[in-house]
C-alpha cells in the first residue's frame, strides 16, 4: 500500500468539485481513500467546503473522520449541522468518541444532540461517561466491550458473546463477572473452545487479569498498558463492577499529548497552543517564561556590576562571560532531561541522595576535563597562568553545581506535584545562568586576590 500523502494538486480537484456540487465524482474519487486521509483533506479546506463534504459522504465513514479533525475545524463542521445530523454521526461512534464530541459542544444543544440519537442504550452510555472528569481512566473509557457471566455455560457464553460483539468494533478479551457485575477474570478463547458445552465459566476463566479505577490518572494507565504490553485494559468502579474498557488507540493519544506537552514546557511554552493558534494565544504562552528569562539576564547583569572593577582589571574574564552561562544552561538541562525521562517512564531507581551523588561525580569528571583544556587554552592564548586557573576552576564548579541543581529540582517539582518537565526548560537554564556568573566572579576574585 503506498502512503496517502496529500498535495495540492489533490486539494484543488477536490475544491473544484465541490465548487460545481459534483457530488457523485467526490463520492467516487474518496470512496478508496482512510478516514483518517480524507481528515487531513478536510482540514485544508474552508469552513463551507468541510461541512458540504460530511454532509456528502455517508456517516458511517463521516463519523470516524470527526475524529481525526483538528479541533477547530471540527467545531466548526458542529456549528453548520442540525442536532439531528450530529446525532447521526454520533449513532455511529464508539462511545468513548461521541462522548469527547458531545463534551465539545455548547452546552444548551447537548440534550437535543443526546435526544435525537437513535440507539436509546448508546446515548445513556454516552451520558455516563459525561459524568467523569476527562483526565481519568473513566473518561478514556469507552464502554463496548465482550463480558460474561461466571455462572453461565460455554453453550450461552458463546451465544451472549455473539450478540454483544455486534457492537465492539475489536474484541480485546471476553471479560468474566459476578451477577454483581464484579469484574472476575479473563477468558481464554482456547479454553472455551475445548471444553465441553456444560460447563460453567466459573471453572475455566483465568482469575488473574489487571485492571484500572475509573479515577485513575490517563498517564498512570498509559505507564500500565506499556509496561505490561496490553492492547486493551478493563475499568472498574469503585466496588470493582465492570464499567469500561481502554483500548491502544486511547493511550497512544495520551502518551503523544504528553510528550507535546513535555515537550512545551521545555521549550518555554506555558500552555497547550499549536502552531496555527492566534498571536494572542501563542503570546500568551510563550510571554511568562521570556520575562522570566528578561530577569534572569538582569539579575545577571546586576551580578557583572557588583564585580566591575575587576573586570576592569582583568577584561579576560569578561570574555568568557558567555561560555560559563552556556556550560551551566546546557550542564543543568542535560540533568534534569535524563531525571525528566526516568520519571516519566518510571525508570528512577534508589534514594535522592544517592541520584545526587552520582550526578555530582559525573558532572565533576566532566567538569575537570573540559577544564583542562581551557586552561591550556586560555594559557596560551594570554599567557596568564592564574587568570587560565581562576577560570577553568569556575567552570568545574559551575558545571557540578548545574548537575546538582539540574538533578535536585525536578526531583523537588515531582514530590511536589508539578511537572518536572518544567525543569528542562527556561526555569533551570535562567537559574543555573545567574548561579553560574555569581560563582565564576566570586572563584576569580578569589584566586586573583583581588
Amino acid at each position: 500500500m503506498i502512503p496517502f500523502k496529500l498535495t495540492d494538486k489533490l486539494v484543488a480537484e477536490i475544491e473544484q468539485l465541490i465548487e460545481n456540487q459534483e457530488g457523485k465524482k467526490l463520492t467516487s474519487l474518496l470512496e478508496d481513500y482512510h478516514y483518517a486521509d480524507i481528515a487531513e483533506i478536510i482540514n485544508d479546506l474552508n469552513e463551507d467546503e468541510a461541512t458540504y463534504l460530511i454532509k456528502l459522504l455517508d456517516s458511517d465513514k463521516t463519523s470516524d473522520i470527526l475524529t481525526e479533525l483538528d479541533e477547530d475545524v471540527r467545531e466548526a463542521i458542529l456549528n453548520n449541522l442540525s442536532a439531528k445530523e450530529i446525532a447521526g454521526e454520533l449513532d455511529e461512534l464508539d462511545t468513548d468518541d461521541a462522548a469527547d464530541i458531545i463534551a465539545e459542544l455548547p452546552e444548551e444543544i447537548v440534550q437535543e444532540v443526546i435526544s435525537e440519537i437513535g440507539d436509546k442504550e448508546h446515548a445513556k452510555d454516552i451520558v455516563d461517561l459525561l459524568r467523569y472528569d476527562e483526565n481519568s481512566a473513566g473518561g478514556l473509557m469507552a464502554k463496548e466491550l465482550v463480558k460474561v457471566n461466571e455462572n453461565w455455560t460455554v453453550t450461552r457464553c458463546v451465544r451472549e458473546m455473539r450478540s454483544q460483539a455486534e457492537n465492539v468494533t475489536r474484541v480485546h478479551s471476553i471479560y468474566v463477572v459476578d451477577n454483581d457485575d464484579k469484574l472476575k477474570g479473563r477468558l481464554s478463547l482456547k479454553d472455551l473452545l475445548t471444553v465441553s458445552t456444560e460447563t460453567h465459566i466459573k471453572e475455566i476463566y483465568i482469575p488473574k487479569v489487571d485492571s484500572v479505577n475509573v479515577t485513575e490518572n490517563p498517564e498512570e494507565v498509559a505507564k500500565i498498558m506499556s509496561k505490561y504490553d496490553l492492547e486493551a485494559i478493563p475499568v472498574i468502579d469503585e466496588i470493582g463492577r465492570l464499567v469500561g474498557r481502554i483500548t491502544i488507540d486511547d493511550i497512544v493519544d495520551v502518551i503523544r499529548e504528553e510528550a507535546e506537552k513535555d515537550y512545551q514546557l521545555a521549550a518555554g511554552i506555558s500552555q497547550d497552543v499549536e502552531a496555527d493558534d492566534s498571536i494572542w494565544d501563542l503570546t500568551r504562552a510563550r510571554l511568562p517564561w521570556l520575562i522570566l528569562g528578561l530577569f534572569g539576564g538582569l539579575g545577571a547583569a546586576a551580578i557583572m556590576g557588583g564585580f566591575e572593577e575587576m573586570i576592569s582589571k582583568h577584561a579576560v574574564l569578561f570574555f568568557f562571560t558567555p561560555l560559563i552561562a552556556a556550560m551551566a544552561g546546557n550542564v543543568g538541562v542535560q540533568s534534569s532531561a535524563i531525571i525528566v525521562q526516568g520519571l516519566a517512564n518510571d525508570d528512577f531507581k534508589g534514594s535522592i541522595s544517592n541520584r545526587l551523588i552520582k550526578e555530582m561525580l559525573l558532572a565533576l569528571l566532566n567538569g575537570v576535563i573540559l577544564a583542562a583544556v581551557l586552561l591550556i587554552f586560555t594559557w596560551f592564548w594570554k599567557g596568564h597562568f592564574y587568570t587560565a586557573l581562576a577560570i577553568s576552576i569556575s567552570l568545574v564548579v559551575v558545571i557540578v553545581v548545574a548537575g546538582i541543581i539540574g538533578t535536585f529540582v525536578p526531583l523537588f517539582l515531582h514530590k511536589r506535584g508539578i511537572d518536572p518537565a518544567i525543569a528542562t526548560g527556561p526555569f533551570i537554564t535562567t537559574s543555573n545562568d545567574i548561579f553560574g556568573i555569581l560563582i565564576y566572579f566570586l572563584i576569580a576574585k578569589f584566586v586573583l586576590g583581588i
